[in-house]
């Protein structure tokens, strides 16, 4: 079952040339929303010549959520708002939504028109050290930040920055098997992926290990 769009708080990505379904935004607001809607079909959705490791976009899952119309953008300020809160409640406005095997598709990237790029980062990791943990750990919910500066890089090449947005914004989204690759270096996480996926999590690492050539007859 797709998530409810029609209230003031969720966008589709098309509903931001609506005006009778933004008209509830101030300007700077609908201006932050546009400007993360255009770099996610710009950019995030489209192949990249830095990207290395695999074909395609930059994001390889993104794509599916726009297709299915799962993909939806929030409009939040700063000012004097527990950012923590606010990301707790869409976390559980995600979760309300889960029926089907499509729900890991379901992404919210609620964007912050008001914070500037370099107060993000704080702003941001208080959400991740207080929620990241126990969001992944009980319900399998992924917090990610996006900001100007953003020091992240792409997983086969650390030269290459996909986390930069031009307005920050913070997604939530269901994990997935394929996550596994982001929490390597990470024995907790890793603990906790192989927790969620058990068996699951097994064939997604046997796949990746085929592709070495790891059992290949060394020269003597």
């Amino acid at each position: 079952m797709a998530m409810p769009t029609q209230t003031t708080e969720l966008f589709l990505l098309e509903d931001l040339e609506d005006a009778g379904r933004t008209s509830g935004l101030s300007e700077s607001d609908l201006d932050g929303l546009r400007a993360i809607a255009d770099w996610i079909t710009t950019y995030v959705t489209q192949p990249h010549e830095e990207l290395v490791g695999h074909a395609g976009p930059v994001c390889p899952f993104l794509p599916g959520s726009v297709e299915r119309k799962t993909l939806w953008l929030a409009s939040e300020r700063v000012g004097e708002a527990n950012v923590v809160e606010l990301m707790r409640g869409y976390k559980r406005l995600l979760l309300e939504q889960a029926d089907g095997d499509d729900d890991v598709y379901d992404v919210i990237a609620v964007v912050f028109s008001d914070l500037p790029a370099e107060r993000a980062q704080g702003v941001f990791g208080e959400v991740i050290e207080q929620l990241a943990v126990p969001s992944y750990a009980e319900d399998g919910v992924l917090f990610g930040p996006y900001y100007a500066g953003n020091k992240a890089t792409a997983l086969y090449n650390p030269g290459f920055r996909p986390f930069e947005s031009p307005v920050p914004f913070m997604f939530v989204r269901h994990g997935v098997v394929g996550d596994w690759k982001f929490f390597l270096d990470d024995d907790e996480w890793l603990g906790l992926w192989a927790h969620r996926f058990g068996e699951s999590a097994t064939h997604a690492l046997a796949e990746e290990l085929r592709r070495l050539p790891w059992r290949e007859p060394r020269a003597q």
